[in-house]
């Protein structure tokens, strides 16, 4: 198993997207293609709709010959089908991953999150999360592989290749609650200052002084990608992250992160308001 498999995920979108458009420019229907091949209705459907797990090259192969393309551009699309079928890490934690979020995360070359309640997933120290899922209604097996699979995803802030730009707004509110020891909850903010002074972090606090939050109440994940790749918004609870399909409720949840983000305190203000907030737990 590839423990990082970067670019599989969007590969895969990617390559579903692509097949789609090569049907229509074909002018053939879903279920024309699948009786062409002799397929079961519904396959030509799941793979353009990215419903599959790992696409398999012969399938992949019968579509290109179907669509009748040239040598160079079928190499090309089964160039995107062997990448997107690499077996990312999280495929391995299946119980607390539901759908391909980490793999967008993971692929993204910029993260925008904005989290109003607690710290952000990625910039977690160990001790936080693991009082976060304590805190939570799963079962203690459920919460010891979740909090190994966050620990994991933090892992691609410090790839020396094709590391995310990390936008992230925290809340002040975040860091007042009462878990851990002093010395945990301090150790958790100079983690902060240490990761909102890396060069691919623009991190910013949204301060008490601030004011309110400018219409979110919610976690909101906005992954955006290297080329003409869509960008892609997720929006989490305790219990699921979903993307959010709806093209208008996205640019709603995109347009409110950049609303808050431009009323929360500089990188360098927050960085000394983190030190502020660290000395009082001396």
């Amino acid at each position: 198993m590839n423990d990082d498999a970067f670019g599989a995920t969007i590969a895969k979108r990617k390559l579903a997207r692509r097949l789609r458009e090569l049907r229509e420019a074909n002018g053939y229907t879903a279920n024309q293609v699948c009786d062409k091949l002799d397929w079961g209705r519904g396959k030509v459907g799941r793979f353009e709709s990215n419903g599959w797990i790992r696409p398999d090259m012969s399938d992949v192969r019968d579509l290109l010959r179907l669509y009748e393309k040239s040598d160079q551009e079928a190499q090309e699309l089964e160039r995107l089908a062997v990448l997107a079928r690499e077996r990312p890490w999280w495929r391995a934690y299946a119980d607390v991953f539901d759908n391909e979020f980490p793999g967008y995360e993971g692929d993204a070359d910029r993260i925008r999150v904005f989290v109003p309640l607690v710290v952000p997933g990625l910039l977690q120290t160990r001790a936080f999360v693991r009082a976060y899922m304590r805190a939570g209604s799963r079962t203690d097996e459920w919460r010891e592989t979740a909090a190994e699979a966050r620990l994991k995803r933090q892992d691609i802030l410090d790839r020396e290749e094709n590391a995310p730009k990390l936008v992230a707004v925290i809340t002040e509110a975040s860091l007042m609650h009462q878990w851990g020891s002093a010395a945990e909850r301090r150790e958790q903010i100079l983690h902060l200052v240490d990761m909102g002074q890396r060069p691919n972090i623009d991190l910013r606090m949204l301060r008490f002084e601030d004011g309110m939050p400018a219409g979110a109440a919610g976690v909101v994940n906005i992954f955006d990608f290297p080329g003409d790749e869509p960008t892609l918004v997720f929006a989490e609870t305790e219990f699921t992250i979903r993307e959010v399909t709806d093209t208008v409720l996205a640019k709603a949840h995109i347009d409110t992160f950049e609303l808050i983000h431009e009323r929360a305190a500089s990188p360098s203000a927050t960085v000394a308001q983190l030190r502020k907030l660290a000395k009082q737990l001396e």
